[in-house]
């Protein structure tokens, strides 16, 4: 499924952009259905997400025509086709490095179970976390990571080490044939151009967002 989905975005030419807008579909859709909808407009789906109607019904038309004119979207139709889009309809693997305050959090975030997210497997150099089993995943020893990974054929790892230690690990996990990465390390890393990172820096964020009300 994902080798499809990669396919389909590289011959589409289908921006980043739009793939990352629609997690944020498929959580809304979610939510409507919750409430017992069936079907739903465009514009009940933008309404709180900071963007119009015509830019979600642009970045679904990459995909083909996933809706009725004048009936909007059936829910759980459009839910299951964002999944499979998305690459979610079977759960993924997914490794996280470094069992601290932070990875500790997010073995237990709730909000992955929306999307069929799921850490298979952790990594830590703490001898008094290896072997444990934190929030129902096993804490292996990070000199297991180019066994386990391959073995388990876990593509996606997430990094929440110090920055002294990301780039060492983030080659690590590539070697042992991880192709994307969620990077908390307040540090850029070095890696072949064919590896999907993503940096989530709250410290910077933060410092934009204080800048910007500044100057409001």
């Amino acid at each position: 499924m994902k080798q499809n989905n990669n396919t389909i975005v590289k011959k589409k030419k289908i921006p980043f952009e739009t793939i990352k807008r629609l997690s944020l579909y498929l959580r809304t859709l979610k939510n409507q259905k919750q409430t017992g909808k069936e079907n739903v407009l465009s514009s009940e789906i933008t309404k709180y997400l900071n963007i119009t109607p015509e830019q979600f019904r642009k970045d679904l038309s990459y995909f083909g025509s996933l809706g009725k004119k004048g009936v909007g979207y059936n829910i759980n139709l459009l839910i299951g086709n964002l999944e499979t889009i998305l690459g979610i309809y079977e759960e993924p693997k997914i490794a996280l490095v470094g069992v601290g305050k932070l990875g500790s959090a997010l073995l237990g975030y709730p909000g992955f179970l929306n999307f069929n997210l799921k850490v298979y497997c952790a990594f830590d150099t703490d001898l008094g976390k290896i072997g444990k089993v934190w929030e129902g995943v096993k804490i292996e020893d990070i000199s297991k990571i180019d066994t386990i990974i391959p073995e388990q054929n876990i593509k996606i790892a997430i990094i929440t080490v110090p920055a002294d230690f990301a780039q060492g690990i983030a080659e690590k996990l590539v070697n042992s044939g991880i192709k994307g990465i969620l990077n908390f390390a307040p540090v850029n890393l070095n890696l072949p151009k064919d590896i999907l990172v993503r940096n989530v820096d709250m410290a910077s964020e933060l410092m934009t967002l204080t800048y910007i009300v500044k100057k409001m």
